[in-house]
């Protein structure tokens, strides 16, 4: 068991004012500036790659496909990076992942501008991508708590979620008009160029030596990890139900450009739109999800998911563009609220020893059951329509949403530290 003393959660709700008090710690400072440049980066390539994926083939199917490659290693290596990132200095690791992203987003660039880019080799590169993302994200994950304790660390959960969808609003937003204007090469170029804002922050950041922990069998700490986040009742049902959720309704984020197309009849601004609505919903999401009190954190994941499927069914029929991005609102602010609650509860719950392998679980259920989804509802909108498909993920997420409330009724849940 850690030595960290146990601490209950703030019971209250923190003030606006409090998310910037975390800007008190310097390297989470660094971490905010560098992460928010790349992330515009990454936001632009997202629309970028899914716009010259149907471009070159137009099928659904193709852009399940892509998303697919780019997160399903996150479902199959995410537990053993979270063990990995429990062991090692995960600055140092986080140095290395951002450097071989910025390597991938450099290739995508150069293929594209050569003229020369084929679809394969965009699968490639995702997939590359993939196995990237599953060492960083549960890294960085759990690298929050690093930077600015326990006292800060939901207030630093939230401003992460503010800085990446701040990113989404205003990334997408330039990705559609550079797209129509100079093309998807240079998007591509400029991701790779925004990866060096977080590594410079990275390098530049400063931390006192962590006690060594002694490591034990890898084999043997993956199966302590499963079998805690099994035992203890809140992680699983909140997991549980994010993996549903994500597999079912996120998944309509890659096929937003058959819609932009095919039942919007938009172009690539069009779709930039339609991103940047997302964007706006979730950054909405992210500041209410820090003014929602400690009492009422349990009961927001199953509010969150029956409010995201019953929006998801709503954007899914409609065929005006000003109408879909005006749902996309709701659509994007449920689901903030459903992985920012759900990420909330797992990392205070979590005892320390175990924070690394907790978080990369959340990020298997979270990002690994996405490309399934992708792959599964891609197909079934290529056989009878994306609106149809995606129609079906929204029905899912609210199945899903009365299922955990089954399962935790009569439960009394409390949000504290673990030892």
């Amino acid at each position: 068991m850690s030595d960290t003393p146990p601490i209950e959660a703030p019971l209250q709700a923190p003030s606006a004012l409090a998310l910037l008090r975390v800007f008190r710690h310097r390297n989470y400072r660094l971490f905010f500036s560098g992460q928010l440049v790349s992330l515009m980066g990454t936001w632009i390539t997202s629309v970028a790659q899914g716009w010259l994926v149907y471009t070159l083939t137009h099928s659904p199917l193709l852009l399940g496909v892509t998303s697919f490659a780019g997160q399903v290693p996150v479902f199959f290596i995410s537990s053993f990076a979270g063990m990995v990132s429990d062991r090692v200095d995960r600055r140092k690791l986080l140095v290395v992942t951002q450097g071989l992203a910025m390597l991938q987003a450099a290739a995508l660039a150069t293929l594209t501008l050569m003229g020369i880019i084929q679809v394969w080799e965009i699968v490639a590169l995702a997939l590359f991508k993939g196995f990237v993302n599953a060492f960083d994200v549960p890294t960085r994950q759990a690298f929050t708590i690093d930077m600015v304790g326990r006292e800060d660390l939901r207030n630093a959960i939230s401003l992460n979620s503010v800085m990446f969808n701040l990113a989404r609003v205003v990334g997408p937003t330039i990705a559609g008009l550079l797209v129509a204007t100079v093309g998807e090469g240079l998007c591509f170029t400029i991701d790779a160029i925004s990866y060096g804002a977080v590594l410079i922050g990275l390098l530049l950041m400063s931390f006192a030596p962590r006690p060594r922990r002694e490591p034990g069998h890898p084999l043997r700490e993956l199966k302590e990890g499963f079998a805690y986040v099994w035992r203890t009742r809140e992680i699983r049902v909140s997991l549980m139900l994010i993996a549903v959720c994500s597999a079912f309704g996120a998944t309509y984020i890659p096929l937003l450009p058959a819609f932009a197309r095919d039942v919007l009849h938009e172009g690539s601004q069009g779709l930039g739109f339609l991103y940047s609505a997302i964007g706006c919903g979730a950054l909405i999401g992210a500041y209410a999800l820090a003014r929602i009190h400690d009492h009422h954190l349990t009961r927001t994941p199953i509010i969150a998911a029956s409010a995201f499927g019953v929006s998801l069914i709503l954007f899914s029929h409609s065929h005006w563009l000003p109408l879909s991005m005006l749902l996309l609102l709701p659509t994007a602010f449920s689901l903030m609220l459903l992985g920012g609650s759900t990420n909330t509860i797992i990392q205070t719950v979590s005892s320390e020893h175990m924070r690394g392998r907790v978080v990369s679980f959340y990020a298997m259920g979270f990002m690994g059951m996405m490309p399934w989804g992708s792959l599964l509802l891609g197909w079934i909108g290529s056989l009878i329509g994306v609106s149809d498909a995606v129609t079906i993920g929204g029905a899912v997420c609210i199945l899903a949403a009365l299922g955990a409330w089954l399962d935790r009724r009569g439960s009394n849940w409390k949000i504290e530290a673990a030892e």
